[in-house]
Parts: C-alpha cells; sequence; structure tokens
C-alpha cells in the first residue's frame, strides 16, 4: 500500500492511497468460485456454473462490494499507519478502480486539533450559599394543596387567581375581526394567557355583568395584521370560581407518597428532597460556571467543521423529537430548524469535548466505581424501588456508561475548582434553586 499525505489546511488532509491491482482482483475471484459452488443457472448444474458466466452475472455487483471493503479497511489501516485522528466521515474520490490495474483513491478528511491546555488557576467562581427554612417547606406544601385543591363556583366579585367563564366578541372599528370571539371560555386571571389590559379589566365583575374594553395589541403580536391595532372587546361574564386549596391531611399525603408519619415525616420527606434539590441545583451552577471558564481560556482552538456539524445534527434531531416531529417524515429540518439556530452551541459543546478529554487524558483522571455507584444510588433514592433503579443501570451499557461520563466531568470539575478563586454568595432557596 502506497499512502501519500497532503496537508490542505490547519485541520484538513489530503490522503492519496495506492493499492495493488491483485488485492481487489483476487478477492473478487474468490468470491465468485465460492459462490460458484451454490449459485444455480438455467442450463447449468449446480456447482458447474463456469467462470466466465460467474463474472458476466455477478462480477460488476462482487467487485463493488469488495472495493467499498478494501477501500474502507485500508483507510483505517493509512490513518494508523501516518498516526492521524480522523475527525468525522472521509470523503472518498476514487482515481482509478479499473479491473486489472492498480487501485488508487483520495480520502479528504479533518483531523483532531492538538489542544494546548490554558493555564486556569484563579479564574473565579460565584457559589450560592443557601438553605432549606421551614418556610421554603410551606411554600412546597402550599403548591401541594393548589396542584389538589377544587374549583368552586363564588357568588362574589372576580379576583386575581381566580378562574372565570366568558363569552367575548372583539372588534376592530365595527367588524368582528378573525380569532377575537369565543362562547364559554375559562380564563385564569392572572395566567397572562391574553392580551395587556384583558383580564385586568374583568377584575372587579361579577358573574351576570357585560362590559367593554378598549385595548390595544402589542407591537409583536404573533398575528401581523393586529400588531398595534385599537379593538374593542364585548364581554359577559357567565361564572367565577375560586380555587379551594386542599386539606393538609392523610389524603393529601398519601399522594405524595407518605403513607404513615403523619404532616411531620410529611415535611420532613419534602425538606429533604428540597435539599438534594438545593445541593444539585449548586452543584449544577458552580458546573456551568467552570464550563464557562474552560470555554472562554480556550476560544482560540480550531474546531473541525465535521464535529460542529455532527453536534448540530444531532440537537437538530433532539429537538424535533421533542416537539413531536417523529409523526411527520416530510418535514424539511434544514429550513424548518436551520444551522444558526444551533451553531453557537454546538461549537461551545465541541470546544468543551475535545478541551476536557486533552485534560482527563493528561491527568490521567480515571471514573471510579465507586464513584459511579455512588452516583446511580443517589438518582435511585428518589424512585420507590432504587434497587430496581440501580440494577437498571449495570444491566445498559450506554446507561452506565452516560453515567460514567458524567461522574468524569464531576471529576475534572473537582480538580478545577482547586485552584479557582471561590465568591460565596448567600441567598435565598428560590434563588439558588432559579434556572
Amino acid at each position: 500500500m502506497q499512502v501519500t499525505i497532503e496537508t490542505t489546511s490547519n485541520l484538513e488532509r489530503r490522503l492519496t492511497v495506492g493499492l495493488p491491482a491483485q488485492q481487489v482482483d483476487g478477492e473478487v475471484d474468490n468470491r465468485l468460485q465460492q459462490a460458484a459452488k451454490n449459485v444455480r443457472l438455467p442450463g447449468f448444474r449446480p456447482g458447474k456454473v463456469p467462470m466466465k458466466v460467474m463474472r458476466q452475472r455477478f462480477g460488476a455487483n462482487v467487485r463493488q462490494e469488495v472495493l467499498g471493503e478494501v477501500v474502507s479497511r485500508s483507510f483505517q489501516e493509512a490513518v494508523t499507519q501516518e498516526k492521524l485522528r480522523p475527525a468525522g466521515e472521509p470523503v472518498f474520490e476514487p482515481k482509478n478502480m479499473d479491473e486489472g490495474k492498480d487501485i488508487q483513491y483520495v480520502a479528504t478528511f479533518e483531523v483532531f486539533p492538538e489542544v494546548e491546555l490554558s493555564d486556569m488557576q484563579g479564574f473565579a467562581i460565584e457559589r450560592p450559599v443557601a438553605a432549606v427554612k421551614e418556610d421554603d417547606v410551606d411554600r412546597v406544601i402550599e403548591s401541594f394543596r393548589k396542584a389538589q385543591g377544587e374549583w368552586e363556583e363564588v357568588d362574589r366579585a372576580a379576583e386575581q387567581g381566580d378562574k372565570v367563564n366568558i363569552d367575548y366578541v372583539g372588534r376592530r372599528g365595527d367588524e368582528a375581526f378573525e380569532g377575537g370571539s369565543a362562547e364559554a371560555q375559562d380564563l385564569e386571571l392572572g395566567s397572562g394567557s391574553m392580551i395587556p389590559g384583558f383580564e385586568e379589566g374583568i377584575i372587579g365583575l361579577r358573574a351576570g355583568v357585560e362590559k367593554t374594553l378598549s385595548l390595544t395589541f402589542p407591537d409583536s403580536y404573533h398575528q401581523e395584521e393586529l400588531q398595534g391595532a385599537a379593538v374593542e372587546f364585548a364581554i359577559t361574564l357567565n361564572r367565577v370560581t375560586a380555587l379551594k386549596l386542599a386539606e393538609v391531611n392523610s389524603e393529601l399525603f398519601a399522594k405524595y407518597g407518605v403513607s404513615d408519619g403523619g404532616e411531620e415525616k410529611f415535611r420532613q420527606e419534602i425538606g429533604e428532597n428540597m435539599r438534594r434539590e438545593l445541593k444539585n441545583a449548586i452543584d449544577g451552577k458552580v458546573k456551568e460556571q467552570v464550563m464557562d471558564a474552560v470555554v472562554n481560556a480556550h476560544e482560540s482552538l480550531e474546531l473541525p467543521k465535521a464535529l460542529v456539524d455532527s453536534e448540530i445534527s444531532s440537537m437538530r434531531g433532539q429537538m424535533f423529537q421533542q416537539f413531536g416531529g417523529g409523526a411527520s417524515k416530510d418535514l424539511d429540518l434544514d429550513t424548518l430548524l436551520p444551522n444558526e439556530m444551533f451553531a453557537e452551541n454546538a461549537e461551545r459543546r465541541v470546544r468543551l469535548g475535545l478541551v476536557l478529554a486533552e485534560y482527563v487524558s493528561r491527568n490521567e483522571i480515571k471514573a471510579d466505581e465507586d464513584r459511579v455507584r455512588e452516583a446511580i444510588e443517589e438518582m435511585a433514592s428518589t424512585y420507590e424501588t432504587p434497587q430496581e433503579v440501580i440494577d437498571y443501570y449495570y444491566s445498559d451499557s450506554q446507561q452506565l456508561a452516560s453515567v460514567e461520563s458524567k461522574v468524569l466531568e464531576d471529576l475534572v470539575v473537582e480538580k478545577l475548582l482547586a485552584g479557582a478563586a471561590i465568591i460565596e454568595k448567600e441567598c435565598s432557596y428560590q434563588d439558588a434553586v432559579a434556572r
């Protein structure tokens, strides 16, 4: 095998590979001879088809199959021989593939960049400092009571937070406009689901009252023809309902997984979950700052376009699936979700991946078994049957690898934090867990 390399840019390489004709022709003959033992053709006894006929009938297809395998295999051997690390798939350009002649092709591809790790000693990190207090637990219980509460009709004026049932007709001048009318529509006051002034105009009204609201659509409204338009809504209030909170009792406790121990146990469980959430939120915010610092310290690192394009494709696919796109096979994703939507984040991910991989290699960091099991057990602790979750992770190599990858990242973060300037900032539980 003859190999020559041309450097066409910092990361792009052009590899020319030459192979003796016999490497392909000999393999084609071998396969045809093996096939001839079993092939059945009219006019010939089984196993007695002449090689001339085999070549005429099957030679072209077999040769294409062999060429594909030989090119793929020889390319891998060539990059190994030349100590190259391809980033992404190569583009093959055949130069000579004729039967009886030496084979030659050109493979163009990018290689992984050489990563020079920057000195990150002393970079600043802000760590939130917060605690779970009793009134924080009270707020969570209040949200549970609302979630399990019931709407009851009330004989009073509508207030913020109430749910009203209304009929309305929207007019622009003397004409009703499309999408501006409804009958018996439920609306929660304070939800912000209507244009500014609509919900506020209903507060203070009682069932059976009619009112006309003079409003203006926002300039940024999604219907272009209504942007900035002055309109009137004739509203009839049919019904006012208020949310009756669920009682703090055994029925409520059971709905959130506490079957015994009463309110004390209920509050204890909530507190433990909140403290777990608080720790994860703080760790996440610190980790994000560390990753930002890593990316900023290595902005000059040139990225292989193939890796960025692959990451964009992956991100686009994930978003498409999140919005139920699997049901629509004919959509043009490049138009619906253009590269520009993902380019910045894709470049960040690729840059981060390259730098972290080099950092792990240089520092010989490994995800030890104890840390991996600790991480799995922590995730499993939030489920009713933790052991089943643990067994699931250890029985699925892909899921286990994802945990190992996270543990590896956490170990890198810990090592980098050892050289960081950490500024502790006290804050409330709500601020600490806010995204």
